[in-house]
């Protein structure tokens, strides 16, 4: 009987501490985390809408969003965030959109998107891409992305056979259901922009 008490005390004390240490390192470890996400998110919005100095939180509506995303027949995808892309003096030259899209074939795709006063996509870049190696990463890759840079289109489609239209992007090889996310998660961000946000006025 002692010996089980004893082996009780002692694997609580071992729970007590692994328990401790792994708090510890949470809180360790959680404010520079936060910090290099906070760089990255910082770097894609610079990447994203180059020309801008600044770039201004604008106050999230979640349910606006969410119904001019619906709107569009979109249900797995969500815009988090938005910025008001201003020059020195103030001016709102677009918006840059922070969105989710959850038909990704590894998971989740987060992404931002940059978006001027006209309409104009100025580009995408990727927060969080896990997708099949040599298939759907081929994603990130400039020549996939950069078929939504410098295009004014009310949605995007993609196709298999050759863009031949503003509004078309060619294909992934071999990652439909890739491409499929990221084009649909760009038509979230157009829509909240175009029935929320459009004009560039500041709230």
């Amino acid at each position: 009987m002692g010996n089980v008490i004893k082996s009780t005390c002692i694997f609580t004390l071992i729970t007590l501490v692994a328990g401790g240490l792994l708090g510890f390192t949470h809180e360790v470890t959680k404010e520079p985390i936060a910090r290099q996400e906070q760089l990255a998110k910082e770097k894609a919005l610079s990447e994203v809408f180059e020309v801008a100095s600044r770039y201004e939180q604008v106050e999230t509506d979640a349910e606006a969003w969410s119904g001019a995303i619906s709107d569009t027949g979109l249900t797995e995808e969500e815009v988090t965030e938005a910025y008001r892309a201003e020059s020195d003096n103030g001016n709102v030259l677009g918006y840059v959109l922070s969105g989710v899209s959850k038909e990704g074939y590894g998971g989740d795709i987060a992404f931002v998107m940059g978006v001027e006063n006209d309409g104009t996509v100025t580009g995408i870049s990727f927060l969080s891409l896990s997708e099949t190696a040599g298939l759907g990463m081929n994603a990130q890759k400039p020549e996939f992305k950069e078929q939504f840079a410098d295009k004014k289109a009310d949605s995007f489609t993609y196709t298999k056979d050759g863009a031949a239209a503003e509004n078309e992007i060619d294909a992934i090889s071999g990652a439909t259901i890739t491409t499929r996310a990221v084009t649909n998660g760009v038509n979230a961000g157009l829509a909240v922009f175009q029935t929320c946000l459009k004009g560039g006025q500041k709230e």
